[in-house]
């Protein structure tokens, strides 16, 4: 009587992988058919950012009125939620306008020049554990 072990068994029922030429060729048949992303402006989205909450409600009012419907205004921040996801060329505008995508609360958001970037050891302090001596 023959005897089989489990792992024969389970080499047996697995399916054949696919040969690497099958992947590349998928691969670059799901990138053709995908659009390229909208390009932004760096240089805008970080002036941008830099803006004041009643600056940018001008900017949305003037530049994209869908979104300056949208906004809501929480301190001094302003968040924008859509309802569904939303194409590239909205979240390119988006983000060329200074909003950020929070996933947490699944909403767009612009700091209105709140966020100063920060040195956490001029905050906090800090040294260097091998300068510090032995009890």
């Amino acid at each position: 009587m023959k005897t089989t072990s489990k792992n024969s068994l389970k080499a047996q029922n697995r399916p054949e992988q696919s040969s690497t030429e099958q992947t590349q060729t998928a691969n670059t048949t799901a990138s053709a058919q995908r659009p390229p992303l909208p390009r932004i402006s760096i240089k805008e989205r970080r002036k941008n950012r830099a803006l004041p909450t009643e600056k940018v409600l001008n900017l949305l009012r003037t530049e994209a009125p869908r979104f300056w419907e949208l906004a809501e205004v929480v301190g001094k921040w302003i968040w924008i939620q859509f309802s569904e996801k939303q194409p590239r060329e909205v979240t390119s505008a988006l983000s060329e306008l200074g909003f950020h995508w929070n996933n947490n609360r699944q909403c767009w958001q612009h700091p209105c020049g709140t966020v100063k970037p920060r040195d956490p050891r001029r905050e906090f302090g800090s040294y260097f554990a091998a300068d510090q001596k032995l009890a």
